[in-house]
């Protein structure tokens, strides 16, 4: 719990996961494929998790046009997909950064579902109104740590032109996403700052108790 006399403190951020599901209900057009300055090997590397945004997108199709689904059974069966691509550990290392280190093993693994749930229960409400448009792959780059970034934008609806573009990293032999970057705005960087400022003042148990608040349906007390 966060110190005596202190209160959890609220978390307003909210570029959620659903940025993710945004893009793969949306369904990918047919676009242009990596960018031409990519070298011959670079394109290599981009392929792969550049493919697997477009699988991901195929499985999520499929689940958005089962018929008699209820929306918490599709919102339940998009997660299962979509989880399996989206690497939560790497990504609550990278958000917290050199306060990870200030966590125990326990609270490092309750972050990690915490902060996961956290993004997941943004998005669900939102899936239905989304699934009508389209999302042009642009092009990929190969970033630094030879991390890939996949470059999408929304295409036709009122969020034409949006772009969504998703950070991957190689890790234990498969890609994950790590980031997502919503018309510039990083969901690291964001989450990185507030985060920050949170344990600064509460400490690793006022974050946690802030996201367990968040994640029970309750608002925190100011």
């Amino acid at each position: 719990m966060a110190a005596e006399g202190h209160r959890a403190a609220p978390l307003g951020f909210r570029v959620p996961i659903f940025a993710l599901f945004l893009a793969l209900a949306f369904g990918l057009t047919g676009a242009s494929g990596v960018a031409a300055e990519e070298s011959a090997a670079n394109a290599d590397w981009v392929a792969p998790p550049r493919a697997l945004i477009e699988k991901t997108v195929g499985q999520i199709l499929e689940i958005l046009g089962t018929a008699g689904l209820d929306n918490d059974e599709r919102r339940t069966r998009i997660e299962a997909v979509a989880f399996l691509v989206f690497d939560f550990t790497t990504t609550s290392k990278l958000v917290l950064a050199r306060n990870w280190k200030k966590l125990d093993k326990a609270q490092q693994s309750e972050f990690v579902e915490e902060f996961k749930q956290y993004l997941s229960r943004n998005y669900g409400s939102r899936l239905e109104r989304y699934q009508k448009a389209d999302v042009a792959v642009l092009n990929a780059r190969v970033e630094p740590r030879r991390d890939v970034t996949v470059f999408t934008k929304v295409v036709g609806s009122r969020y034409d032109g949006f772009e969504m573009n998703y950070r991957l990293r190689f890790r234990r032999e498969e890609w994950k996403i790590i980031d997502i970057v919503i018309e510039g705005v990083s969901m690291l960087a964001n989450f990185r700052a507030q985060f920050a400022e949170v344990m600064s003042r509460e400490g690793a148990e006022g974050l946690l108790e802030a996201l367990r608040t968040r994640n029970a349906g309750l608002e925190p007390t100011h």
